[in-house]
């Protein structure tokens, strides 16, 4: 190496060496005959080893410039007894060693300022590291993410510890949003219809995670195959996760001909340009009640009220449980809900209905059934409702064969509340659960609903929170207060005030003015 350094650019010096080794190898005549691929390996390989160097060199220096000093706990004691501690730490580049002072003392626990200083965790695994392994898991499995982070990083985490850590992850989810709550923000992104929208989805656990009387119901039944679960089998092994969603959209005001066109005549054809969603927050959660999500929908809908919003919508699909919390709600907190079934649902009791009186095969019995989705649109959902059960007594129909028909009509009359569907197209509001469709089928779905796989109660909540937070867009703001909530688990509550007395004394030589970014120019 060429030049003189200064004393702290020893801590720097095998970084240094193996910068040079590589800049040498690279001129040299050997890598002359090798593919680019084989040399983006070595250079990655290499590369890592390089920041791990980096990393160490910049521990060994903070604990060079540590200062001997008094240590005050949160307890008070005075921490006499000194010591030079290390401790491993696994990072993305590897494993380094960090070296800094105890302070401890007679039946006393021991404390570490420089820990507090760099934010340091209890476990051996970086923050960085951690936040890897969390955004793997909430894409894909804990074996794939075992993988993944030996594939793509210097270090080699096991799946237990990749479990573990993403618990750990995602245990401040709940304070985040209370914290977000309590901010008032305005923003112009936001549209003026707030939507709520709620729904179901089944995730198959362990025996011990279900449910009370779902788990009698397990326990009790028979294995009828050894190679995969029966129907019947199915329904007592799934735990009832309750996911909800909330969002903002423009008004779309629309036509039911825009919608249906059941004579293929021709309609208003001025193009009609869909909003989208805006502040989309998904969440779903296995462990608390849908009394519970619900609340936190309408948390969440407070917090948005600040906006000037002008009207408040909730989709269903005629859950009476869900129907009975949302006017609840809405009565406590004195919101003018409207809510919304979703035509969806109505379109799917039309169909059955309509096989009643024709062949699952009969444009007949797609031409009924557009007819009456048009008419249901128009506010006479009533009307159809009487129409197919005279239809149904006319045709002499059987109680088993006209049953579907009675199931409609029963829908339509109970729900007729929720299905005035001209005055929700004139309103502009949303008359399809899209959004909450959705969100199950990528929340839960698409990473949990994995063949074979039987969750516990503990790592599907955690997996849910953590691919909610990467759905809703908040992972970056979710992760910087998790490291806020670390220090103050970890380090703050340790010491006197909050604060290490060596603070100061740290900082002395370690100067916070200096930048905080790479010097990389492009």
């Amino acid at each position: 190496m060429q030049g003189s350094y200064s004393n702290e650019d020893i801590f720097f010096s095998p970084a240094r060496e193996l910068f040079e080794e590589i800049v040498e190898w690279l001129g040299s005549d050997r890598v002359c005959g090798l593919e680019h691929g084989e040399l983006e390996n070595k250079l990655l390989e290499n590369g890592y080893e390089l920041l791990r160097r980096l990393l160490h060199g910049y521990f060994d220096r903070r604990s060079d410039d540590e200062i001997e000093g008094e240590c005050l706990g949160s307890d008070q004691a005075r921490r006499t007894h000194k010591k030079k501690l290390t401790r491993k730490l696994t990072t993305l580049f590897g494993t380094v060693r960090v070296n800094r002072i105890g302070y401890g003392g007679r039946k006393l626990n021991s404390l570490s300022p420089l820990d507090a200083e760099l934010n340091l965790p209890p476990s051996q695994y970086s923050h960085g590291l951690t936040e890897r392994v969390a955004v793997e898991v909430a894409r894909s499995g804990f074996g794939e993410t075992v993988e993944i982070i030996s594939q793509t990083t210097a270090a080699k985490v096991g799946k237990r510890q990749v479990e573990e850590l993403a618990f750990n992850s995602a245990c401040d989810f709940d304070q985040f949003y209370h914290q977000q709550q309590s901010h008032i923000e305005q923003s112009p992104q936001t549209g003026e219809i707030v939507v709520i929208t709620v729904d179901g989805k089944g995730v198959v656990m362990r025996t011990e995670d279900l449910r009370a009387h779902t788990r009698k119901r397990a326990l009790a039944s028979s294995k009828k195959l050894n190679k995969r679960l029966t129907k019947g089998e199915k329904r007592n092994s799934k735990r009832m996760a309750t996911v909800a969603s909330v969002y903002t959209i423009d008004p779309f005001v629309r036509t039911p001909e825009q919608i249906v066109n059941p004579e293929g005549e021709e309609v208003d054809k001025k193009e009609l340009k869909r909003p989208l969603p805006q502040s989309k927050r998904v969440w779903a959660s296995l462990i608390k009640q849908p009394e519970v999500v619900i609340s936190e929908a309408f948390d969440e809908v407070l917090h948005r009220r600040s906006t000037q919003q002008k009207h408040f919508c909730a989709l269903v699909d005629g859950n009476k449980t869900q129907l009975s919390l949302l006017n609840k709600f809405a009565r406590k907190h004195q919101i003018n809900l409207t809510i919304v079934l979703d035509i969806i649902h109505v379109i799917e009791y039309l169909w059955k209905a309509a096989f009643a009186f024709y062949s699952d095969t009969s444009k007949q019995a797609e031409d009924w059934v557009s007819k009456r989705i048009l008419l249901i649109l128009q506010g006479h959902s009533s009307t159809v409702a009487a129409g197919m059960r005279r239809s149904a007594t006319l045709r002499k129909l059987s109680p088993s064969q006209r049953k579907p028909v009675d199931n409609c009509a029963r829908y339509l009359l109970n729900n007729a509340a929720y299905l005035k569907y001209d005055d929700y197209l004139r309103a502009g509001l949303p008359i399809a659960t899209g959004v909450i469709e959705g969100a199950c089928r990528h929340l839960i779905k698409d990473r949990m609903d994995i063949t074979g796989a039987r969750w516990s109660l503990q790592g599907a909540e955690a997996v849910l929170r953590l691919r909610s937070l990467y759905l809703s867009g908040d992972w970056h703001q979710y992760w910087q207060f998790h490291l806020k909530q670390e220090y103050q688990r970890n380090h703050h509550v340790l010491y006197l005030d909050g604060v290490p007395l060596m603070k100061r004394l740290l900082y002395a030589r370690c100067s916070t003015t200096a930048p905080t970014t790479l010097p990389i120019t492009v």
